[in-house]
C-alpha cells in the first residue's frame, strides 16, 4: 500500500485536476551544450555562473505554468529555489550525470554529498533517479543498476517521499551508434523499453511514478490512425500501460529532445495507453537557450512567445485526453479516533 506521505507528495506534483504537467530543468550536459552553441564556445568553457543564470531564467519563465518542476541540486536549486512558486511542486534529482560507461553497460550513482534525506529536509516533494538500463547488459551491470534503484527505493520508503524513476535505454560502447549524449539510443528496440519497465514495476523497487521514454523512436512515430503502422505502435505503448496499470504505478512521458510536434504525437499514443502526464524539458525550452543566451531579455522573450506556448499546448492536450491521477479515498478505512496515528508506522 502506498503511504499517505507518498500520496500527498504525488498530489503536490500534479495540478488541481490530477494531471502531471511537469517541466524538467535538471538537465546538465544538454544545457551545457545549448549554452555552448549559443555562445559559440566549447562545452568545457561553460561556467558555473552561466549554468546558474540559464536555470534561473527557465524557472522564472516557466514555473508558474507547470504543475511541478524537476531541479538538480548542483545548479537549479541554488540558482532558483527562491523564485519557485509555492504551488509548484518540487522534484529533486539524486543521480550523478557523470555515469560510468563500461563495455558491459552503464553504471549509475548518486551525486556526491547528496541523499534522499537531504531532499526531504530541503522540502522536496519527490526524489527522481535516472537509471540507464538495458536488460541485455552484462550481469554485473544489471545487478549494480537493480541494487542502486532498490536502495534508493528503500530510502524513499524510510523518508515517506515519492520515488520518480526515469528509465533510459542506451547504446553499448562498441555499437556503431554509440554516444554519451542524452538522446534516444539509435539501437533502441521496443522490447528493451518494455522489459525494463516490467522489471522495475516490481514492488521491491518502491517506484511511485515512472518517467518513461517511448518504446519506439519518438521522431518516427506515425500519426495515430487505423493504419497498420499506427496499430503496431499503439500495441507497444499498450504493453507499457498494461504493466503500469497492473502494478498500480502512474506514468508520464519524457520528451527526449524530440520536436514539440513529435512529442505531441508521443503523448497521443501514451495517453491512449493510460499515461497521466508528462515531465518534459528540452522540447519546451531548448530553442530559447541556444538561440539567445546569455541575453536574459531575449531568452525570456523567446520563452514567453514560444516556450510557454509549447508548455500550454502540451498541458491542454493532457487535460483533454489523459486520465487524471487521484488520491485514493480514505473514507471507511479508519473507524475510530487514533486509528490513523496508530497505523502510520
Amino acid at each position: 500500500m502506498t503511504t499517505f506521505g507518498k500520496l500527498r507528495g504525488l498530489t503536490r506534483l500534479a495540478d488541481d485536476d490530477g494531471h502531471f504537467t511537469m517541466v524538467a530543468l535538471d538537465q546538465r550536459p544538454p544545457l551545457i551544450a545549448a549554452i555552448a552553441k549559443a555562445k559559440n564556445i566549447q562545452p568545457e568553457a561553460v561556467t558555473f555562473a552561466e549554468m546558474l543564470a540559464a536555470k534561473r531564467m527557465l524557472v522564472q519563465a516557466l514555473a508558474s505554468e507547470a504543475s511541478s518542476m524537476l531541479l538538480d541540486p548542483n545548479f537549479a536549486v541554488p540558482a532558483a529555489l527562491d523564485i519557485l512558486p509555492a504551488r509548484t511542486g518540487l522534484i529533486v534529482t539524486l543521480e550523478e550525470h557523470r555515469f560510468v560507461d563500461t563495455p558491459g553497460g552503464r553504471l549509475s550513482r548518486s551525486i556526491d554529498n547528496w541523499s534522499v534525506d537531504k531532499i526531504r529536509r530541503l522540502g522536496g516533494d519527490a526524489v527522481k533517479v535516472l537509471a540507464w538500463y538495458r536488460p541485455d547488459a552484462s550481469p554485473e551491470v544489471i545487478e549494480h543498476q537493480k541494487d542502486y534503484v532498490r536502495t534508493v527505493g528503500a530510502e524513499c520508503r524510510r523518508h515517506d517521499i515519492p520515488y520518480v524513476l526515469e528509465l533510459l535505454v542506451y547504446p553499448f560502447p562498441e555499437s556503431a551508434g554509440h554516444t554519451t549524449d542524452y538522446v534516444e539510443s539509435p539501437d533502441k528496440r521496443a522490447e528493451l523499453v518494455i522489459d525494463s519497465v516490467r522489471e522495475f514495476a516490481k514492488p521491491e523497487y518502491g517506484v511511485d511514478l515512472f518517467k518513461l521514454e517511448t518504446p519506439l523512436p519518438g521522431s518516427a512515430l506515425p500519426e495515430r490512425s487505423d493504419s497498420a503502422d499506427s496499430r503496431a505502435a499503439a500495441s507497444e505503448f499498450d504493453a507499457v500501460g498494461s504493466i503500469c496499470r497492473e502494478a498500480g504505478i502512474p506514468w508520464v512521458m519524457l520528451s527526449g529532445g524530440v520536436t514539440p510536434e513529435q512529442f505531441g504525437r508521443v503523448l497521443s499514443y501514451a495517453y491512449a495507453a493510460g499515461a497521466q502526464g508528462f515531465l518534459a524539458g528540452r522540447t519546451i525550452w531548448l530553442d530559447a537557450i541556444q538561440s539567445a543566451f546569455p541575453d536574459e531579455a531575449k531568452v525570456l522573450a523567446l520563452l514567453e512567445a514560444d516556450g510557454k506556448q509549447r508548455l500550454d499546448r502540451l498541458t491542454q492536450l493532457t487535460r483533454e485526453v489523459a486520465q487524471p491521477w487521484r488520491f485514493p479515498a480514505a473514507e471507511g478505512v479508519f473507524t475510530r479516533e487514533g486509528a490513523f496515528a496508530a497505523s502510520y508506522a
